[in-house]
């Protein structure tokens, strides 16, 4: 079937006729008024050769004139694919010449560099891809646009919007004109531009009806003719709109916070690590005093905050809680939201809270814990590093466990959250004392000179393991060439066939194995699985050739200047405010003392993850092998529950799985992930005034001293980064996983994060600047610009901002279209 008119297409077809297509069809069999026309199948590009014969005769049934081609190919207006401008649309074409044509160019642009570009950036498989065309007649447009039946800015579901210009609606989607913008509710819309109240009304009911028939908010163009009939030109799925909350129940508005920054992770979780990412998180909250429910929102863990932003006692602490642990981007939400009239307080909408009895012996522990830990730093940390020690002991299954159904039920008895009070509280203890002394010496000391008093932080596990990767390369050193030359997953083959020269490896997987970048997810291998990650970053460190940039003289650089400027700064504290000074002098040292102990909580928590999943690895091999996986990875695209369902009724979850990993994929692919959310889809930060920024530079919060320029390199993606010395790193967030490339790098750039987070404790530890929370960075500067991180001023300057970037510089991920 090489032509087929467009009243017999399905939104079944795309195979056939393409997503465009389909999408048409959909429109005509759901009563909406659609341009006549027809589509030139797949089936005919496949065969190479226009059907010419076919398509005169229904051209000719079109009546002839003027028509529209367009592409549609199979991969383009998909849910999470429009391929919007990708490939060809020809306008006001007309006789049967320039129609062939045109068909000819529409099948062309299948492999146009920019849809090219953007197959790789979506990992669709070029070869799969086919193309057919629509041919539509013309509508003599008064006016024309699009319309979003969710707003695409914000994300609000509850809100239509609509861009119109006079004339054809190709000056709206191209840009090449201003439009008239119009943002719908549910009030009477007001007369402006091309459109008169009647039309928005119509377009604005038409789009509730369009959303309601495809099932998910709708890109839609439209036309109205010299006779005021609206003409629909085609409907395709928003692909950019952030997943909306689940429907609790509860009474809306309610605010969700995303939390996964907290543990440098925005990439979504797979379904079996949410639920232990769920009680860790919990976890978390309840050592604040917090009880907070937790959600799943795209992937990401999300707290419903409402409750909290509504009872009169808890929202006066949340500014400063965000601020200690959540970062700037939340505190600012967080105020904006108290602000808001729709969260004012509420009788009865009191948070829940923990029972006071156990809630009162939970804070005599805290102030026993932490008041310990501050009298004798010395004995706490070796509490501390002894239990770390015996739950990496304990965390082994028992040697007896055989089947399915005991490992599952191994599994299920874990608590990934359990943790013991010589961990928490000299945890708790330095995190306290490194937050404290900033309202202590406030106008004697900047928050620059007191992210340089953190710096050179000892007792730090990450720092540790990453210095033992340096180690490690030193010990490599003979064999430089072969591991530059050679890629990591080829030195990895060869490091399990035993072919690689012994550098030590082995000693190195044995202690840090059971770390990985998004460590905390179940469903990610960790590095002694797959060390491909660990060979990537062995190679960035082979290429320090500089004695004087060599990690452990960084480090204990960032050491010597932390304890003179802890002595100036004491010196001068004491002479302006005396009993502040000895205050801040003290939690100062104490904070040197303990607070780099806050990544051994995570640290000795993840030997427990790891044999969380080399169990479920191992169930997920016995159902592969009774058939009702198709692989044993694929258990972690399942809950705990539903992995019982498979191990003791048989339930077959493949269907489930491949459904579930679609979307996994097409999460991976969201470079942004909002702060805060509303029920109705809001993105709260997109509402938020822009904060100026001095000179164009972007603006940030300094989270670890000093100012450092470089080229920049934009990473997404940690396991397979190549990172000269001296480059600025400039990625979404970071977790314990990206540390190793800190020690080559001159400056660390964050879209995310909080100030008291591992990337930024670890920054500071090693000396190098970082400024956070930049919205957007990775957008807005490419690799090989060079940049200037001024912690300081918490701001990052493009000092070549119209620069292309520099030969041997690149991103590290595909650029999308």
């Amino acid at each position: 079937m090489w032509v087929i008119p467009l009243t017999e297409v399905t939104g079944e077809m795309v195979d056939l006729v393409g997503g465009k297509a389909a999408g048409i069809g959909e429109l005509i069999r759901a009563g909406e008024r659609v341009p006549a026309g027809f589509c030139v199948t797949t089936a005919a590009h496949d065969r190479g050769a226009v059907p010419e014969a076919e398509v005169a005769r229904a051209y000719e049934l079109l009546g002839g004139g003027l028509v529209a081609v367009r592409s549609s190919a199979t991969a383009e207006d998909l849910p999470d694919a429009s391929f919007a401008g990708q490939q060809d649309t020809r306008l006001g074409v007309t006789g049967l010449p320039d129609l062939l044509a045109a068909i000819r160019a529409c099948w062309d642009s299948l492999h146009h560099p920019r849809a090219v570009a953007y197959r790789d950036a979506h990992q669709i498989d070029h070869g799969s891809v086919r193309m057919a065309v629509v041919v539509q007649r013309m509508v003599d447009p008064a006016a024309a646009g699009v319309l979003f039946t969710a707003n695409p800015l914000t994300g609000c579901r509850t809100e239509t919007v609509v861009e119109a210009a006079p004339g054809l609606g190709t000056a709206v989607v191209d840009g090449a004109t201003e439009v008239d913008r119009y943002v719908l509710d549910d009030a009477p819309p007001a007369a402006g531009g091309p459109l008169t109240a009647a039309q928005l009304t119509e377009l604005r009911a038409t789009g509730r009806r369009l959303q309601q028939h495809f099932g998910v908010p709708q890109d839609v163009e439209w036309a109205y003719d010299h006779d005021g009939v609206l003409w629909l030109l085609q409907s395709r799925p928003i692909t950019t709109l952030f997943p909306l909350p689940p429907d609790t129940g509860k009474p809306t508005p309610r605010v969700y916070l995303e939390f996964g920054h907290v543990q440098g992770m925005l990439q979504p979780a797979t379904p079996m690590g949410m639920s232990s990412l769920k009680t860790l998180v919990a976890g978390m909250l309840a050592a604040f005093g917090l009880t907070v429910e937790v959600t799943d929102i795209g992937g990401r863990l999300y707290g419903d905050l409402t409750d909290l932003v509504r009872d009169r006692t808890t929202r006066k602490r949340l500014v400063k809680l965000m601020a200690v642990d959540f970062g700037p981007r939340a505190q600012a939400v967080v105020e904006h939201l108290l602000a808001d009239p729709r969260f004012a307080p509420q009788p009865g909408a009191g948070a829940r809270r923990a029972r006071s009895g156990p809630a009162l012996r939970t804070g005599l522990r805290a102030v026993a814990g932490v008041t310990r830990s501050l009298a004798r730093p010395d004995a706490a940390r070796e509490r501390l590093f002894r239990e770390v020690e015996q739950l990496r002991l304990r965390s082994a299954a028992p040697a007896g466990l055989a089947t399915a159904a005991e490992r599952l039920e191994f599994v299920r008895a874990q608590d990934p959250s359990a943790g013991t009070d010589d961990i928490v509280w000299p945890i708790v203890a330095g995190m306290l004392a490194a937050a404290l002394p900033p309202t202590l010496l406030d106008g004697v000391a900047s928050r620059d000179e007191i992210n340089t008093v953190l710096a050179g932080m000892p007792h730090n596990v990450t720092l540790d393991m990453d210095l033992a990767l340096w180690r490690l390369s030193q010990r490599a050193g003979d064999h430089r060439d072969l591991l530059l030359s050679t890629p990591p997953p080829e030195l990895v083959a060869r490091y399990r066939r035993g072919t690689l020269p012994d550098v030590g490896l082995a000693d190195f997987l044995d202690r840090y194995g059971h770390r990985a970048v998004a460590e905390v997810d179940l469903g990610v291998p960790r590095w002694d699985e797959d060390p491909t990650p660990v060979f990537a970053m062995l190679a960035n460190y082979l290429r320090v050739t500089d004695p004087e940039q060599a990690p452990d003289r960084r480090y204990a650089r960032a050491a010597a200047i932390a304890e003179a400027t802890l002595a100036d700064l004491l010196a001068r504290a004491r002479r302006r405010r005396p009993v502040r000074g000895r205050l801040a002098g003290f939690l100062l040292r104490r904070a040197r003392s303990l607070a780099g102990l806050r990544e051994a909580g995570k640290f000795a928590g993840l030997y427990r993850l790891r044999e969380m999943r080399r169990q479920l690895l191992l169930i997920g091999a016995d159902l592969a092998g009774r058939g009702l996986l198709a692989q044993p990875g694929d258990v972690m695209f399942l809950t705990l529950d539903e992995t019982h369902a498979a191990v003791h009724d048989g339930a077959d979850h493949r269907a489930t799985v491949a459904a579930r990993q679609a979307v996994h994929r097409r999460e991976l692919r969201r470079r942004t992930v909002p702060v805060a959310v509303l029920s109705d889809g809001t993105d709260v930060e997109a509402v938020l005034p822009a904060r100026p920024a001095p000179d164009g530079a972007l603006r940030g919060v300094g989270a670890a001293a000093g100012r450092a320029t470089g080229p920049a390199r934009v990473v997404h993606d940690p396991a397979t980064a190549r990172l000269e010395p001296g480059e600025v790193l400039v990625a979404p967030t970071t977790d314990p996983g990206w540390t190793p490339l800190f020690l080559t790098a001159a400056a660390l750039v964050t879209e995310t994060g909080a100030v008291m987070a591992h990337g930024p404790t670890v920054a500071r530890e090693y000396g190098i600047p970082a400024v956070i929370c930049v919205p957007d960075a990775t957008r807005r500067i490419r690799t090989g610009q060079l940049v200037t991180v001024d912690a300081a001023a918490g701001t990052v300057t493009i000092e070549d901002p119209g620069a292309a970037p520099t030969a041997g510089h690149r991103s590290d991920r595909a650029v999308t279209a």
